[in-house]
């Protein structure tokens, strides 16, 4: 399964997508709201795995393609949250980049792309998004392609421990037919 916007193409992972995500994860700029870089290892994991299950679902994290720019320029699409939250189980819409592809309006497609079909093909009736507060850059995009912030949804990620910096995250939702 493939998503084409009027600049994108959605696709299934390629082995070649493998060194650039490696780089992309590793980039101090593009990390910087994560609690840490991905090794090499770990990125071509991640890769896999969403691989896998695009094969499986026809649908999860796929990657950006910029046809006659670029054969690879990061991800974009749908996940299940696997903590526990007062909005889980849920699905997350969610990105990311190499710095050279910010600012150019490409997360912001891929997301209303990924939404749509959600909403469309997949009959689900809300999406979140969810970053560490600071996060500006994609608090933008979820706000650009319609997703709402109610701060009595922001929840500390399970995942790191209390007081680390990254901590406390912001939620924001779509719910289907909400423009």
């Amino acid at each position: 399964m493939e998503l084409l916007t009027e600049r994108l193409r959605l696709r299934q992972w390629r082995a070649s997508d493998r060194e650039p995500f490696a780089r992309i994860n590793s980039d101090g700029l593009v990390m910087k709201y994560f609690a840490a870089a991905l090794s090499e290892e770990e990125s071509d994991r991640f890769a896999a795995v969403n691989e896998t299950h695009i094969e499986e679902h026809g649908w999860g994290l796929w990657a950006i393609e910029v046809p006659d720019v670029a054969p690879f320029a990061g991800f974009v699409g749908l996940s299940t949250p696997r903590f526990d939250a007062h909005f889980t189980p849920c699905t997350e819409v969610g990105w990311r980049l190499a710095p050279a592809f910010w600012g150019r309006g490409y997360a912001t497609e891929g997301a209303r792309a990924v939404l749509a079909f959600g909403f469309e093909r997949l009959g689900l009736q809300e999406i979140v998004s969810f970053t560490t507060e600071a996060n500006m850059p994609s608090r933008r995009v979820m706000e650009r392609v319609g997703m709402t912030h109610d701060p009595g949804d922001d929840f500390d990620y399970p995942a790191l421990p209390p007081g680390h910096p990254l901590r406390h995250h912001v939620l924001y939702r779509k719910l289907k037919g909400s423009e």
